[in-house]
């Protein structure tokens, strides 16, 4: 039996164990059946602790394939089957966009005791970093001015 991507079939779980389940999907013309996972992160839309408490072995599912690994492995996905036939749109994870770097630009005003953390600490980094190329620089003219014998 060849699956498609994307495609919702009728499965029937086979074993469960702590990190997902193995579904199996009969072949509708009396082949022989396909066996995929169905990852513990794709049962539900919530947190998942315990497999066996939203399905069990022998339950009959719907499960939609995912994908399909060069090996031969099938990734299946039963909340979404359930979104794709209840019409619920799929959330996808949002991008966060990258911030831009801070720099530090020291306020005389305000003390250092009601400054955020994330400003003592881009106060800290600043400063660790001006000193060691202080002491770079230091150790630089001091080896540079020795003389080498051949």
């Amino acid at each position: 039996m060849q699956l498609e991507i994307g495609q919702i079939y009728e499965g029937h779980v086979k074993s469960i164990t702590q990190y997902g389940a193995f579904v199996e999907i009969p072949d509708a013309d009396g082949g022989k059946a396909v066996t995929g996972m169905v990852h513990i992160s794709e049962i539900a839309n919530r947190f998942v602790r315990d497999i066996h408490e939203f399905i069990q072995e022998d339950d009959s599912v719907r499960v939609k394939v995912i994908a399909v690994s060069p090996q031969g492995k099938i990734s299946m996905s039963v909340k979404q089957a359930e979104q794709e036939i209840s019409g619920e749109e799929i959330p996808r994870k949002k991008r966060k966009e990258p911030q831009k770097p801070r720099v530090y630009e020291p306020k005389r005003s305000v003390p250092q005791s009601e400054m955020s953390f994330e400003d003592k600490l881009l106060h800290f980094k600043q400063a660790s970093e001006e000193k060691i190329c202080d002491l770079k620089r230091g150790s630089e003219r001091r080896s540079g001015s020795r003389s080498r014998r051949s």
